[in-house]
């Protein structure tokens, strides 16, 4: 498939004209302004924020093996403090058990003593990295820490999958060699609940405003909103697919009375994908049969999403007390183009079967149709580093039309954390650090390296395991031309 990338689109009403033929409602601002609404203060949900980017969670297979953080760790969290970014949603998923971990390099709660001493760690990084940037750094902001458990796509080793399942599910219990042993019984999900409550309390002492209770991207409690065919209180009908989640959110705001909750929802899924024969991404389900395996997917019509059960799911979080949502779309081990819409794949992964501007805009679309029935709820979007140069002016439109609060920047913050600061100083974006979506962040976790921007970054073109990364991705390319 000819893909027309961002960066070829050279003025604003070319670009608009290829954004509009996707959607009609889609659009751009013309001039981006500075400070303009990305920079912005916002009041909402209790949280008081001087400008309107964040920071998603980013993990980099570069902890020790005890969970522990790594130098590289702390690179990472410094360069999100100097993003300048009010909010950073989560720094990297901490996985609340070490066999719920979905790389053996994953930040991980061991002990409540152990645990607090890393978070501590962590929560000064961002201070550090605020700290030099003087008075570009945010003058209101919110830190929070992504609490999870990987779930089916648990690997807390070197051997291999260790998957920890929902439910079976007919295609993705394959991918991870699943079987009906791997069935998390009541009694273990709620153990791993409290492991979650004992995570949020050390986060609460190290110094976070809040925990991201993450539920998105197909990990455990992400599955759960799926599991129709699970029989107990954990499956069934929405409200028990959802019980473990909103179980954890309570238990975690009696024991940490104060601490901000939040979650990360993955509001609508996509039925799997995989590399066809010819080496293309195309469905992994047969044409016209009914998908019950998903949540917010129209089982009847798999294709397109529901918000039924999403809005549903909603209004129950915001009983129990959730204030700000960060909304995502699908997940990165089945429907990558849509989840992070890429031009280029990685290694293990397939060429978008679609223009990744379309990935771009189900991302947005998302958000609105949230904020259509939620109109005072905090909400930061997702999908956005695509866009590349035409990042600013679409945000600027999507933020000034109240369609989301936040703007959250993932892969982009690895090659130019410093984009934020620019765009709100009116700034020009260096086209030498635009992530271009190389997917270099995850062909080399896929290979067993760490994650970084191995094409942008300076620090990642001389690492040792960039020399390793070239190796695994000219062997993916023989492996793909046989």
């Amino acid at each position: 498939m000819k893909i027309r990338s961002p960066n070829k689109f050279k003025d604003t009403d070319s670009f608009r004209a290829r954004w509009k033929e996707i959607d009609g409602k889609l659009d751009l601002d013309d001039e981006v302004e500075s400070p303009g609404p990305l920079g912005s203060a916002l009041e909402k949900g209790g949280w008081s924020l001087s400008n309107r980017f964040a920071v998603q969670p980013m993990e980099g297979w570069d902890a020790h093996a005890d969970g522990s953080p790594s130098e590289e760790t702390f690179r990472r969290w410094r360069r999100f403090g100097e993003s300048g970014a009010a909010l950073i949603w989560g720094g990297e998923a901490f996985a609340v058990v070490e066999d719920g971990r979905a790389n053996p390099n994953q930040l991980f709660h061991r002990d409540s003593d152990r645990s607090c001493r890393t978070l501590e760690s962590l929560r000064q990084a961002i201070t550090a990295g605020h700290d030099a940037i003087g008075n570009e750094a945010p003058t209101a902001s919110v830190v929070g820490l992504q609490l999870t458990h990987s779930g089916r796509w648990s690997r807390p080793t070197t051997a291999g999958p260790s998957p920890k399942i929902a439910f079976q599910h007919p295609i993705l219990d394959e991918r991870v060699s699943a079987t009906a042993e791997q069935l998390l019984d009541d009694g273990e999900l709620e153990s791993i609940a409290e492991r979650y409550i004992e995570a949020a309390v050390c986060a609460q002492k190290a110094g976070f405003d809040f925990v991201d209770i993450k539920a998105c991207h197909g990990y455990l409690l992400h599955e759960l909103l799926s599991a129709r065919t699970r029989p107990g209180r954990y499956g069934g009908d929405l409200e028990g697919r959802s019980r473990l989640l909103r179980e954890v959110i309570a238990a975690v705001r009696s024991a940490a009375p104060g601490l901000g909750v939040a979650v990360r929802l993955s509001v609508t899924d996509v039925i799997p994908f995989k590399k066809s024969h010819q080496g293309e991404g195309e469905p992994d389900w047969p044409e016209g049969e009914p998908y019950p395996h998903g949540f917010g997917i129209d089982p009847a019509d798999p294709q397109n999403p529901s918000w039924t059960e999403p809005m549903q799911l909603i209004t129950l979080l915001q009983e129990a007390g959730i204030e700000w949502l960060n909304l995502t779309i699908g997940s990165p081990y089945w429907c990558p183009h849509r989840q992070r819409p890429a031009q280029y794949p990685p290694s293990d992964g397939y060429p978008p079967p679609e223009d990744p501007l379309v990935g771009v805009a189900a991302h947005l679309q998302a958000a609105r149709a949230v904020r259509q029935s939620f109109p005072h709820l905090g909400l930061v979007g997702t999908g956005w580093t695509y866009l590349q140069e035409w990042l600013p002016a679409v945000a600027q439109h999507e933020i000034r039309n109240g369609f989301q609060d936040v703007v959250g920047l993932g892969r982009s913050m690895l090659s130019y954390p410093e984009l934020p600061r620019d765009v709100i100083h009116g700034r020009a974006m260096p086209k030498k650090l635009v992530c271009r979506t190389f997917s270099d962040c995850t062909t080399a976790p896929r290979n067993g390296l760490v994650s970084g921007c191995f094409p942008l970054d300076d620090h990642y073109k001389s690492h040792p395991a960039a020399a390793e990364l070239k190796s695994a991705k000219a062997s993916a390319r023989k492996g793909n031309a046989r």
